[in-house]
């Protein structure tokens, strides 16, 4: 395969998971917002800085007003990763790789553009929000659904779901640096009910609430709760998970084409990282810490795929 069409397949999957991801995010800061009284641009403000937009942002608003935030990240065309340039960018790279893909695939991305466009042809309020963010989260799950019942297991498959999974380790990173960041009043508050009910809210934005229920019952602590969403691979979004699969397709790339590339080292020691570990040392060695030099190795890893396909070469 060219390399530029395995670039389109990979970044057209990439933001479309960035689109629900972003959504998500909106999601937990909003659902933590509600759990507070009086100020919440503390909370707003983590939002902004967790998705790794703050020198944008800065350069357009002074506050943390709600609206400010929910806009810049929904509809704000200055935002490269706004859910509106981030479904146009994955139109186009449906368009550059169309003949790679199923009419149900194309026609479903197409859809979701066409919609997305009339949902944020006005600004969005914290009132309106909910039915937003859920037309993308179903949106994007339409595309992945007919990406799985539409296509043949090849490599064109396998660079769709490195873009998936490279995008959603990052953002599941990021969700949980939400919690880090300015979501206690004091650390006094460190697993008091106000702390779970938060961190329940983390889990509701990434929809797991029900699947963690399955597994831990009422066990509803900060440290269950980022075991799940960190080390545990039955978990979807998990980090675990998520790495768990780049490796996967990597290997799966290996044998159609007969060559092992470096990324495929480096997914391994990414993945290695998360093998046999207690969530007890990742509080030891830090949470933000933790998520900070995941987030940080997932970027090198998607650099080092680009480089050993050629996306750009």
């Amino acid at each position: 395969m060219l390399g530029k069409t395995a670039g389109g397949l990979f970044w057209m999957f990439r933001y479309l998971e960035r689109c629900e991801n972003t959504a998500r995010l909106l999601d937990a800061g909003w659902r933590i917002s509600l759990t507070r009284s009086g100020d919440t641009s503390g909370e707003w403000e983590s939002v902004i800085n967790t998705a790794g937009i703050r020198f944008l942002y800065d350069q357009k608003f002074t506050d943390f007003d709600a609206g400010h935030v929910i806009n810049f990240l929904l509809r704000d065309t200055d935002n490269p990763s706004s859910v509106l340039s981030a479904i146009s960018l994955a139109r186009s790279n449906a368009r550059l790789v169309r003949t790679a893909l199923s009419s149900e695939v194309w026609e479903a991305v197409n859809e979701y553009w066409m919609a997305i466009k009339a949902a944020l042809a006005r600004p969005v309020t914290e009132k309106t929000l909910a039915p937003v963010l859920a037309e993308i989260r179903n949106r994007t799950a339409i595309v992945r659904g007919t990406l799985h019942g539409t296509m043949l297991r090849n490599d064109i498959y396998n660079f769709c779901r490195l873009g998936t999974f490279v995008e959603r380790a990052d953002n599941t990173a990021r969700i949980l640096d939400v919690k880090y960041y300015v979501l206690l009043p004091s650390a006094s508050f460190v697993g008091s009910s106000m702390d779970n009910t938060q961190w329940e809210n983390i889990l509701r934005s990434v929809s797991a609430e029900r699947a963690f229920s399955w597994l831990h019952g009422g066990d509803v602590t900060a440290s269950s709760i980022a075991d799940f969403l960190i080390l545990d691979r039955r978990m979807p979004r998990s980090l675990a998970f998520c790495h768990a699969k780049i490796l996967e397709n990597l290997e799966h790339l290996e044998k159609d084409y007969g060559q092992r590339q470096p990324s495929q080292d480096m997914a391994e020691r990414c993945t290695a990282r998360f093998r046999n570990r207690r969530v007890a040392e990742v509080f030891e060695e830090g949470l933000h810490e933790f998520l900070e030099t995941a987030i940080h190795d997932t970027a090198i890893l998607a650099s080092q795929i680009e480089k050993d396909f050629k996306f750009y070469g």
